[in-house]
C-alpha cells in the first residue's frame, strides 16, 4: 500500500496528488518519521532496563557515591578533609559572586568563575548549613571554569567557593546575610 504525500495546510496535514515541496521546501514521508519515532523509543527502552538492571552506570552516579563523606561532612573542615584539601590557600583569581544580603535563604544566588589553569572541580560549602558542602561541579578540560547556582542558607554564614586544580586546591570566600530563613524554616 503505498501511501500519498503529506502537506501542511491551514493548519493540518493533507494528502496532495503531486510530489511537489512543501511551503517549508521539503516533502515529508509518515511513515518514514513513524519508523525513526520507533526506533529511538526502542533504543530508549534498551537503554532504561539496561539502567534498571544495574548492567550500565552513569559515571555521575558513581561520582556522587565517592563522595558521599563529603557531602555528609557536618563543618566546613570536615568536609575539605573528605574532598582532600588540606590546607586550601586564598586566591584572587576566583571570583566568588553572592549578595551581601539575601532577602530569601532559601534561594541565594552564586557565581563562581576560576581563572585558575587547569581548574577540575568547584565546590561550594556554606560554613553554617547542617551539611557544609552544597555542591561540586566537574569542570571538563578545556572549557571555560565557571559555576553558577542558587543554594540554600539557614542562616547568616561565610560562603566558600573552593577550587582543586591538579593536586593542589584554591578559595574565596564571602559573608552573606540572610534575612528571611532558608535551610531551617
Amino acid at each position: 500500500m503505498t501511501r500519498k504525500p503529506m502537506r501542511w495546510r491551514n493548519g493540518f496535514w493533507t494528502e496532495h496528488n503531486n510530489r511537489r515541496a512543501l511551503p517549508v521546501g521539503k516533502e515529508i514521508d509518515i511513515m518514514q518519521h513513524r519508523r525513526e519515532f520507533l526506533r529511538h523509543v526502542g533504543e530508549g527502552g534498551v537503554f532504561v532496563a539496561l539502567l534498571s538492571a544495574g548492567l550500565l552506570t552513569i559515571p555521575q552516579t558513581w561520582a556522587a557515591e565517592n563522595s558521599r563523606a563529603a557531602f555528609d561532612a557536618k563543618t566546613v573542615e570536615d568536609a575539605f578533609r573528605a574532598l582532600g584539601a588540606t590546607a586550601p590557600a586564598l586566591s584572587d583569581a576566583i571570583e566568588l559572586t553572592a549578595p551581601t544580603i539575601a532577602e530569601n535563604g532559601a534561594v541565594v544566588p552564586i557565581k563562581v568563575a576560576s581563572a585558575i589553569p587547569g581548574t577540575q572541580s568547584i565546590a561550594l560549602l556554606v560554613e553554617e548549613n547542617p551539611y557544609a558542602l552544597a555542591m561540586v561541579t566537574t569542570i571538563p578540560e578545556g572549557t571555560e571554569a565557571y559555576v553558577s547556582s542558587r543554594v540554600k542558607m539557614q542562616k547568616t554564614s561565610r560562603v566558600i567557593a573552593l577550587v582543586r586544580a591538579g593536586d593542589e586546591f584554591f578559595m574565596a570566600t564571602r559573608d552573606v546575610k540572610v534575612t528571611l530563613g532558608g535551610c531551617g524554616g
